[in-house]
């Protein structure tokens, strides 16, 4: 019995404490443990310095710019701590599906420990909201999103050195009266569910018998406010889930289904090339999904739903409706409504970063995302800097050769020079300055800074701000931990343009966002596809693209797998129509 426990013991240490047995082992064979002490002091002084050189990184939120950032992050010298109020990572994008029954809840979350479980990094995770940032003593206050046993939450404080926010953004209700007490949002996983089991319960209580006709017209009208591409594909999915599984289940009621898509603007999809807008407002027509543009909502009630007409002098229209779904606009979080003030970012929409994530005004956070904007620099502002630096002999001139030598700096920090270039079908900067003195060989030209000033005058007028998507959300992450990974190395030598304003280059390339491309489901098995190079495809072959595309995107292969298997069951068996 003692011999059994005494191993046991020795079994547990080895398990808990197996590198340090097997330094005990390799200085016993090597030299009869004579430097047992000195090695196991030398291990733990190394194991001291390295705790101490890891830098904290916080990283507020898992959606897709805080998860393409754990994912791609893979420098240990890093210390970890993700806090957000859900411990999951969600794909946003099948949202639609989720409301319809098409794909189920579980099939497009994982689990955010799963992510980072693999990785040979100290990370640990805090289900927990923001309540504040302190951007002078780097500290992040949060509350904890779980109650204890008497209903309260706990609130804790979390220092860092580097910050990432990666909160998304709220729902803008533009203060439009009645919002937020009856809409639906599509927003997150929980969003959806409750609009799968509305959607039900609409057809439900419209089968009573005591329910008049009138009523029943109501209860049945389903109205989507926003006519961007979440409000598209759900209007989208809710009629394919009415007309092919619930006219089946609901046969007395069918012909009193109606879907009304309001948007403000003049058309749908107002992204999307138009011949996709078109396309699918014809489609929709087909279908009886009734689309009312220059329609702007001005309130809503608990069973009517105000408009104003953009065009017929304002006019103001009621429509009772059963069950509204808000899908228009994005709003700043109050938390960091409060970090911009703190840092003079007052009457902006979202956090202004630099071209590289930065936050403008600090030195140690960064932002991206939809609660992020890049302020890019406009060149115009930095001319005579630019010029500068490019007339290298002081001349007071620039020749085609000398500004050649900086035109690949130039338009990787101001890419709006290169779009420039390119919307004037120009090949190089030659070109642009040769077409300000056409009767001058190229190789001759010299330009002082106002002549210089006046060619490049139009050039700020590429400048675009990036969509609030997740295509872009998930490059700015993953560009960000590539940052990160390689933080030590560029110090010493960096790999960014010149500094124009400065000595010396930048530590990295500024990010740039390719666009790889859009998708807007129609119904039907029909989708339209826009991709790179303005070529456009609609129809059923752009469906299955849709199907391939998503289907590669997950996380995981847990979820490419049930995604997969939920779309096969939908083909076969049809939507499940429960209110679980």
């Amino acid at each position: 019995m003692w011999s059994f426990t005494f191993f046991e013991r020795v079994s547990r240490a080895f398990r808990d404490h197996g590198s340090n047995f097997k330094l005990v082992l390799l200085c016993t064979t090597v030299s009869g443990g004579g430097v047992l002490a000195y090695g196991e002091a030398v291990a733990a002084s190394e194991a001291a310095a390295t705790t101490t050189e890891k830098k904290k990184v916080v990283v507020l939120g898992t959606g897709w710019a805080g998860t393409s950032f754990l994912r791609n992050l893979d420098n240990p010298k890093y210390e970890v701590h993700v806090v957000s109020p859900r411990n999951y990572f969600a794909f946003t994008p099948l949202l639609p599906s989720v409301t319809c029954g098409t794909v189920e809840a579980r099939s497009i979350v994982e689990p955010v420990r799963n992510i980072f479980r693999k990785k040979k990094m100290d990370m640990q995770f805090s289900e927990a909201e923001c309540l504040k940032i302190d951007a002078t003593n780097r500290k992040v206050y949060c509350r904890s999103n779980i109650s204890n046993n008497l209903n309260e939450k706990e609130e804790f404080v979390v220092d860092y050195d580097y910050l990432i926010i990666a909160v998304g953004a709220n729902v803008n209700t533009f203060n439009t009266p009645g919002v937020m007490e009856n809409c639906h949002f599509l927003k997150e996983v929980e969003d959806a569910q409750k609009i799968r089991r509305t959607v039900i319960d609409c057809f439900e209580r419209a089968s009573l018998p005591s329910v008049s006709e009138e009523e029943k017209k109501r209860i049945l009208h389903f109205a989507i406010v926003g006519g961007g591409p979440t409000g598209v594909e759900f209007a989208a999915s809710l009629h394919d889930y009415v007309t092919e599984d619930l006219v089946n289940i609901y046969p007395g009621i069918k012909d009193l289904v109606k879907i009304t898509l309001l948007e403000a603007g003049d058309h749908i999809l107002s992204m999307f090339d138009k011949r996709i807008t078109a396309f699918a407002e014809e489609k929709f027509g087909r279908d009886g999904i009734d689309v009312k543009t220059g329609s702007m909502v001005v309130k809503v009630s608990q069973k009517e739903i105000s408009t104003k007409e953009m065009k017929n002098g304002g006019a103001i229209t009621t429509i009772p409706y059963g069950m509204a779904v808000w899908s228009t606009g994005i709003g700043t979080r109050p938390f960091i409504r409060d970090f911009m003030s703190q840092i003079g970012q007052t009457n902006r929409r979202a956090i202004a970063t630099d071209e590289w994530l930065r936050v403008e005004a600090t030195n140690n956070v960064y932002a991206l995302g939809d609660c992020a904007t890049i302020n890019q620099r406009k060149v115009m502002e930095d001319i005579a800097a630019i010029f500068k630096k490019a007339d290298k002999d002081n001349s007071g001139t620039l020749t085609v050769k000398e500004f050649q030598e900086v035109l690949a700096d130039i338009c990787e920090r101001y890419p709006q020079v290169e779009l420039y270039l390119k919307s004037q079908q120009m090949h190089n900067i030659a070109d642009l300055l040769k077409g300000s003195k056409e009767d001058v060989e190229k190789e001759s030209i010299e330009l002082n800074i106002e002549e210089l000033k006046t060619i490049l005058s139009k050039v700020d007028s590429q400048m675009k701000f990036l969509p609030a998507t997740a295509q872009v959300a998930s490059q700015q992450g993953t560009y960000l931990a590539k940052c990160f990974n390689r933080m030590e190395e560029c110090e010493k030598n960096p790999e960014g343009p010149i500094r124009f304003r400065g000595e010396g280059r930048h530590r990295f390339k500024p990010f740039r966002y390719k666009h790889l491309g859009q998708f807007a489901p129609l119904g039907g098995e029909q989708t339209a596809a826009q991709l790179p190079g303005d070529w456009v495809s609609i129809g059923h072959s752009s469906q299955w693209l849709w199907y391939s595309v998503y289907a590669s995107k997950q996380v995981s292969w847990r979820t490419r797998a049930l995604v997969v298997s939920d779309w096969t069951r939908r083909f076969i068996f049809g939507r499940d129509s429960s209110q679980i």
